[in-house]
């Protein structure tokens, strides 16, 4: 996502050290996230020194072996019901990903890579080096 972000150079791009407060109260903490220029509008240098108050534009779970697939899947809905753009739930054991988009029915890829839209346009992520870590 830093090399598509490195091409762009618009917005932010969050690894799993970030954090957001959802506008229904909650916490979201996603693997990877990307707010866009019109989203940083109007922070200050202290709010982008914590959790920020807003939902990520577009977000990327990664499911870990301490995961439950339900539980991945209620926070992907939460972002989307926040006002997420688009998600990406990726199930390495399954070698699959879930995609999110709001008024949509989730979508299930399978492919080696998967492209983004809206907010990502353009970004390709390539996931044949992640599906070759969780081979037996």
């Amino acid at each position: 996502m830093r090399d598509w972000w490195q091409q762009h150079r618009q917005g932010r791009v969050f690894d799993s050290s970030g954090g957001f407060f959802l506008p229904d109260g909650s916490c979201l903490n996603p693997d990877a996230a990307y707010a866009t220029s019109e989203q940083m509008q109007g922070l200050t240098k202290e709010d982008r020194k914590h959790f920020l108050r807003l939902t990520p534009a577009f977000v990327i779970e990664l499911l870990s072996a301490s995961d439950s697939l339900a539980g991945a899947k209620r926070k992907m809905d939460a972002g989307i019901a926040n006002g997420a753009k688009l998600g990406w739930l990726i199930d390495p054991y399954g070698h699959k990903i879930l995609v999110y988009e709001p008024g949509q029915e989730v979508r299930v890829e399978t492919a080696d890579k998967v492209a983004g839209a809206g907010p990502v346009a353009g970004f390709v992520l390539d996931l044949a080096a992640v599906w070759s870590l969780y081979e037996d």
